[in-house]
């Protein structure tokens, strides 16, 4: 069975600096800086699909993100995850066509964080997500197996970055 990757961005850092409820919260200055650093890494991934919560600072992280070379003709996006816990992102995860290899998730803390720590076998790089995943955190877990059989401890962390610009 061909490996599958899940690649974790949680968004970059939103302005506070704004009246407009939580899900309407724009990127900040430094946010759009780090996006587009984070789209660098990116573009070292051929990515199949992009799931997104519909906030505003995910979908600016995403667009951002393109402009640091991250690429995928197929995008997402889900009221469902801005309010998702782990379980319900890896009940979508489990939904993902077996054609697709590579997905890439962006979303919110503490439940990017959590989905990370629950799927990744333990290693000296989960601790590290463990202890903080902030925003703009790049995790990329691999996995051997079918999207609907990923569970707990079956995947392995491979990377984990914070994107600065």
């Amino acid at each position: 069975m061909a490996g599958k990757t899940l690649i974790v961005l949680r968004h970059a850092k939103s302005s506070w600096h704004t009246d407009a409820p939580d899900l309407r919260r724009p990127l900040s200055e430094r946010g759009r800086r780090d996006a587009v650093v984070a789209g660098g890494m990116l573009a070292d991934y051929h990515i199949d699909v992009v799931l997104a919560s519909t906030a505003v600072r995910v979908q600016q992280t995403w667009e951002r993100a393109q402009l640091g070379g991250a690429e995928c003709a197929d995008v997402r996006s889900s009221e469902a995850i801005y309010h998702a816990w782990p379980g319900e992102l890896l009940a979508e995860l489990h939904e993902l066509d077996e054609s697709l290899h590579t997905a890439l998730l962006i979303g919110h803390q503490p439940t990017l964080g959590d989905l990370i720590t629950t799927l990744a076998k333990p290693s000296a790089l989960a601790d590290q997500v463990v202890r903080k995943f902030p925003t703009s955190g790049l995790a990329v877990l691999t996995y051997r197996g079918a999207w609907k059989t990923l569970s707990a401890g079956k995947a392995t962390l491979k990377r984990f970055e914070v994107p600065r610009g």
